[in-house]
C-alpha cells in the first residue's frame, strides 16, 4: 500500500509540473507576478521599498523550478525505496527519473505558446532534484543515527 501511494504521489506530481509547464507564457507570468507582488509585499517592509519587482519576478521564476524538482526527488526517491531499491542503485535511477522529466518538461515547452526550451531550466531543475535526494538520504541517516541511540539505551 505504501508503494502503490509513494508512486501515486511521484505521478501527481509530475501532472503538478506538467500542468504548470503547460499555461501559455502570458498565464506563467501572471502566476508568478501574483507569487512575486506577494513576496515583494513583505521584502518591502524588510527593506524599506529597495526591491525591484522585475528582476525579483524572474528569481521567483527560477526557485519555483528548483522548489518543484526538490520535491519530485525526495519523491521519487522515496518511492524507489519502498519499491525494494536502495543504495547507489536508488540514487541513481531517482537522478535518472528528474533529470529525463526535466529534460522533457522543457522539450514540451516548445509545444506551449510564448514558452520554449532552456537547458538552464533543466541544470536549475536537476540542482533542485538533487538537494531534494540529499536532504531525503541525511534525513534517512538522523533517523538511522536516531533508532540506534534509542535501542543503545534502552538496553
Amino acid at each position: 500500500m505504501k508503494k502503490l501511494l509513494s508512486w501515486s504521489l511521484v505521478i501527481l506530481w509530475m501532472l503538478v509540473i506538467f500542468t504548470l509547464s503547460n499555461q501559455p507564457a502570458t498565464q506563467s507570468d501572471t502566476l508568478s507576478t501574483g507569487v512575486t507582488k506577494f513576496v515583494m509585499e513583505l521584502l518591502q517592509v524588510i527593506t524599506n521599498g529597495a526591491a525591484d519587482l522585475k528582476s525579483f519576478n524572474h528569481i521567483i521564476r527560477k526557485c519555483a523550478h528548483f522548489f518543484v524538482y526538490f520535491v519530485l526527488g525526495i519523491l521519487a526517491l522515496n518511492a524507489l525505496r519502498r519499491s525494494g531499491v536502495f543504495g547507489w542503485r536508488s540514487i541513481g535511477l531517482t537522478v535518472l527519473i528528474y533529470v529525463l522529466y526535466a529534460t522533457l518538461d522543457e522539450i514540451h515547452q516548445i509545444f506551449v505558446p510564448g514558452r520554449g526550451p532552456a537547458v538552464k531550466d533543466v541544470l536549475i531543475d536537476s540542482s533542485g532534484g538533487t538537494l531534494g535526494v540529499i536532504i531525503n538520504l541525511l534525513l534517512i541517516k538522523l533517523l538511522k543515527v536516531r533508532e540506534s541511540v534509542k535501542s543503545l539505551s534502552a538496553k
